[in-house]
């Protein structure tokens, strides 16, 4: 079980750490939720237009805390 957080972890800090990448990329807001979403599709995860925007801010608010 302990091994199973651990990988979970190592994932989701992988996911956010590529989101934010993509947030910070020079590209309209709009291209890089299509993107996010393909990516999470890709990993089986199926987010609507409003859980998208609620994951956008979150890792936005988690990315500006870290500075």
């Amino acid at each position: 079980m302990k091994a199973l957080n651990y990988v979970a972890a190592f994932l989701g800090g992988a996911a956010l750490g590529a989101a934010a990448g993509l947030l910070f990329a020079p590209e309209k807001g709009e291209d890089t939720r299509k993107k996010i979403a393909e990516l999470l599709r890709k990993k089986g995860i199926r987010l609507n237009r409003e859980e998208m925007d609620d994951l956008v801010d979150q890792i936005a608010a988690e990315v500006k805390d870290a500075e």
